[in-house]
């Protein structure tokens, strides 16, 4: 990264609930092997960007608040993280050959963030 000013971005990893559902289902030796590969290759990545990639956690059960109250809900977010960048193409580069996205249909979603 250059001397420029740095900005933050959140990303949100995303699988739909459907390919959740079906890796449940996958075979118990098949998941294992393919999950211990994942998380390598993850570690990796993880290693090489460890200077822009600030924060990764996973996140848990959904609540939705609205005018009416709260309630239970599911969405397809997995994990967030936050990064640091010079411009959102270049936050969003970070993440082109990420192994998240070797999950059918997984997506990684890059948001500004900003003082408010």
């Amino acid at each position: 990264m250059s001397a420029n000013k740095s900005n933050r971005y959140i990303v949100f990893y995303s699988i739909p609930a459907s390919v959740m559902a079906d890796w449940v289902n996958t075979d118990a030796n098949t998941r294992k092997a393919a999950e211990e590969k994942m998380k390598a290759e993850w570690q990796k990545w993880m290693i090489e960007h460890a200077k822009t990639v600030t924060t990764t956690e996973a996140c848990g059960k959904t609540k939705r608040v609205t005018a009416s109250g709260v309630a239970d809900t599911k969405n397809d977010i997995c994990l967030y993280s936050f990064v640091e960048a010079e411009s959102p193409e270049a936050a969003a580069n970070i993440f082109k050959n990420h192994p998240h996205l070797q999950i059918p249909q997984a997506t990684i979603d890059v948001m500004s963030v900003r003082s408010m």
